[in-house]
């Protein structure tokens, strides 16, 4: 499969959270030698010279497994796997004066708290108002630049997700980076209410995630592990609310949608997540009061609830060790609070029932 026959076909899937262009070469019995940077050149022309040779010292390039340099000269059937982060253009994007949330910047590298709502790349009904549009803004907003800055996005979440996404501001950042997102290095932890109070407390979820069969709008968890991609997701109990649980996530892959199916798949969808379940009552009573405190914590945040808290990593740059960390936005705040008074309501309640019990 050539990269453009990869592109297409990654187009016509649920885009991954992650961001990484895969191809293989098989070299063929006749080729003579040649070094590895010139023979990918040749096979992938658009591609710059410059971001071969960073991947290939980055070791997302390799020949038959293994780890090489650029002057590599290749063999007859030798295997070539070649993993490059996507980089998007800003002459791509159309740029948008949209206020960005900044944690930090330097000159390698930007983060970003994404709010709620945002959706992070152009595609298909939104193609405009991005997180991307924003960053074209922010970074070719100077007129006098005879060469636009260029950024790379070597992650996603969902729309609805909220949270802190990094941004790479050179081809070797965004190569490091996305060296350290490939080998599950990168610490990113989330929180999320969900329905029900797991069992156990703290566990780890494993099952491949891939298209649901019968839905190509939902991702789906293959029990068998004979399709999908391997995916891990670590849970722990926060606090519990009896009917629902606010939760802690620690990723180990990232998958689409991987948190939302995998807590779905244990039986403990995301509050108010409509693709998964979670928009229905899923646990607690048939009482008239006890239904309209539901609704009434739907209406107050309207989406699921899901929260990408931290981010940790190595600086591409420094090798310095970084850690970020933001708390919810307000709606996440109040709903959670909310249902820790409908709890204490509660025991208050039972509490007032076994001592009338008593006397």
């Amino acid at each position: 499969m050539n990269l453009e026959q990869d592109i297409q076909v990654q187009k016509d899937q649920i885009v991954d959270e992650s961001e990484f262009e895969v191809i293989q070469f098989a070299v063929d019995p006749g080729q003579g030698p040649l070094r590895l940077d010139h023979f990918l050149n040749e096979k992938i022309p658009k591609v710059s010279r410059n971001k071969i040779q960073n991947a290939i010292t980055a070791g997302m390039i390799t020949v038959n497994q293994k780890p090489t340099k650029s002057n590599y000269k290749i063999r007859p059937l030798d295997v070539i796997d070649v993993v490059f982060p996507r980089f998007h253009e800003n002459e791509d994007i159309i740029p948008e004066n949209i206020p960005l949330d900044i944690l930090f910047e330097d000159d390698d590298i930007l983060l970003v708290n994404k709010k709620p709502g945002m959706v992070v790349h152009p595609a298909g009904g939104n193609s405009s108002g991005t997180l991307v549009n924003a960053l074209a803004g922010y970074f070719g907003i100077d007129p006098n630049l005879e060469k636009k800055p260029r950024y790379g996005l070597v992650h996603r979440i969902d729309k609805e997700t909220s949270g802190i996404l990094i941004v790479a501001k050179t081809d070797f950042a965004h190569v490091a980076l996305s060296k350290q997102f490939y080998d599950h290095t990168i610490e990113r932890e989330y929180i999320a209410l969900v329905w029900g109070d797991p069992e156990p407390s703290s566990g780890t979820i494993v099952g491949n995630v891939g298209r649901d069969p019968k839905n190509r709008q939902r991702m789906f968890v293959f029990e068998d592990g004979t399709e999908g991609k391997h995916a891990v997701t670590h849970y722990e109990l926060i606090e519990s609310f009896y009917y629902a649980s606010l939760i802690k996530c620690r990723l180990e892959t990232g998958r689409t949608h991987q948190i939302r199916v995998h807590m779905k798949f244990i039986g403990h969808p995301l509050f108010n997540d409509e693709r998964y379940g979670g928009d229905r009552i899923v646990k607690g009573t048939v009482f008239t009061k006890y239904k309209q405190f539901v609704q009434n914590c739907f209406k107050l945040m309207p989406r699921f609830a899901l929260h990408a808290r931290s981010l940790g990593f190595i600086h591409p740059v420094t090798g310095k060790k970084m850690f970020f960390e933001i708390e919810p936005p307000e709606d996440f705040t109040q709903l959670v609070e909310k249902w820790r008074h409908y709890l204490s309501f509660r025991k208050d309640k039972v509490e007032e029932a076994e001592s009338e019990e008593q006397n």
